[in-house]
C-alpha cells in the first residue's frame, strides 16, 4: 500500500512518477524498497490518468453510501422482529408453567 501512497504523493506534488522517484519517497520514509514492486507499479500507471481515476472513485463512493443506508432500516426491522419472536416464545413458556402449577 505504501507504494501506491508514494505514487499519489508524487502525483499530488506534481512530480513525475518514475521508479527513481518512488524509490526515493519510500526510502525517505524508511521503507525497505522492493524493486520488482516499484517496476510493476510504474508499469501499471503508465497509461493511467490518476486525476481522472481519483475523480471517478470520488463519484462512486457516495453512490454506494445510500445503498448501505437503505439496508440499515431493513436490518433494524429484522432485529426488532426477532426480538418480538423471542418475547412471544418466553410468554408462551410462562403460560405453560402457569397451567402446570395453576
Amino acid at each position: 500500500m505504501e507504494y501506491v501512497y508514494a505514487a499519489l504523493l508524487l502525483h499530488n506534488a506534481g512530480k513525475d512518477i518514475t521508479e527513481d522517484s518512488i524509490t526515493a519517497v519510500l526510502e525517505s520514509a524508511g521503507v525497505e524498497v522492493n524493486e520488482a514492486r516499484v517496476k510493476a507499479l510504474t508499469a501499471s500507471l503508465e497509461d493511467i490518468n490518476i486525476t481522472e481515476a481519483i475523480e471517478k472513485a470520488a463519484f462512486a463512493a457516495p453512490a454506494a453510501a445510500p445503498a448501505a443506508a437503505s439496508e440499515a432500516p431493513a436490518a433494524a426491522e429484522e432485529a426488532a422482529a426477532e426480538e418480538e419472536a423471542e418475547e412471544e416464545a418466553e410468554e408462551s413458556g410462562m403460560e405453560g408453567l402457569g397451567a402446570l402449577f395453576g
